[in-house]
């Protein structure tokens, strides 16, 4: 359905992972009739390219490093907003996974204001799609678990492991590069084998992605090459072994073989 976006309202738009090509096509027309683009730190410049005639705004946040905070940026998209003008909150992902909608929606809630969501492709489907595997998996992964590890200052992640380490899951962390050793840790305490594969998605469907694999007990490990600003989500759980990911695998061993041979 194409609903119109007459002046004062405002859509909380996902921008997926990166890729513009994994733009909804919702999303492009949205952002081709904007006025004006409030965008966070995980809206790439080829996505508000995408959106020449708009004026841009960044409220990006990034770990220890906010420009806006979430008052103020839910005082400037109501402001423009009451000024007439057609707003677009351009969020990384999906809005409505750790994307704060909540508050931005209760923010033009409170001002009468036409406010709409449009969804985009969360980071667990763009890396599982990268990796060649799938986040459910019959008799190993009935469960998709999203979860972030973003907490307050020092403070220590505030979920229930016990629960997390059950089993016939799949865990989607985001933001998990730092707890990365804090949650193997805790996983392993609470039973999950140390075995466990993982897959480390760094800066996914981007030119630069990185997709790291491995066990759970060498997840600290492998997190350690990843920069402090990349975009790092963790996946965890046994359905990380499907056919597609080893034969992606198989597939890189023997270029570099082949490599390896011609040199």
């Amino acid at each position: 359905m194409a609903e119109a976006f007459v002046p004062g309202t405002i859509w909380l738009v996902g921008a997926g992972p990166g890729d513009p090509d994994l733009l909804t096509r919702k999303a492009l027309r949205l952002l081709e009739q904007a006025d004006v683009v409030f965008y966070d730190a995980l809206a790439g410049r080829d996505i508000l390219d995408l959106a020449p005639q708009a004026e841009h705004v960044s409220v990006g946040k990034r770990s220890g490093r906010h420009s806006k905070d979430q008052a103020t940026i839910d005082q400037l998209i109501v402001a423009a907003a009451l000024a007439g003008r057609r707003v677009v909150r351009l969020k990384g992902g999906d809005p409505s996974i750790f994307g704060r909608s909540t508050e931005e929606l209760t923010a033009c809630a409170a001002h009468g204001i036409p406010v709409y969501i449009c969804p985009g492709i969360t980071a667990a489907s763009a890396a599982a799609a990268s990796g060649l595997v799938s986040l459910t998996l019959r008799g190993a992964a009935r469960q998709l678990t999203f979860l972030t590890a973003h907490a307050r200052g020092k403070e220590p992640l505030d979920v229930d492991w016990t629960r997390l380490a059950a089993g016939e899951a799949t865990l989607a962390i985001y933001m998990g590069r730092d707890a990365a050793p804090e949650i193997a840790r805790n996983l392993i305490a609470a039973g999950l084998p140390p075995e466990t594969p993982v897959m480390v998605a760094v800066n996914v469907s981007r030119p630069d992605e990185r997709l790291l694999r491995g066990r759970l007990d060498a997840l600290a490990f492998l997190v350690r090459t990843i920069g402090r600003d990349d975009p790092t989500l963790l996946l965890i759980g046994d359905a990380l072994l499907c056919p597609g990911s080893e034969r992606k695998r198989a597939a890189a061993l023997a270029q570099i073989g082949q490599a390896t041979t011609q040199d």
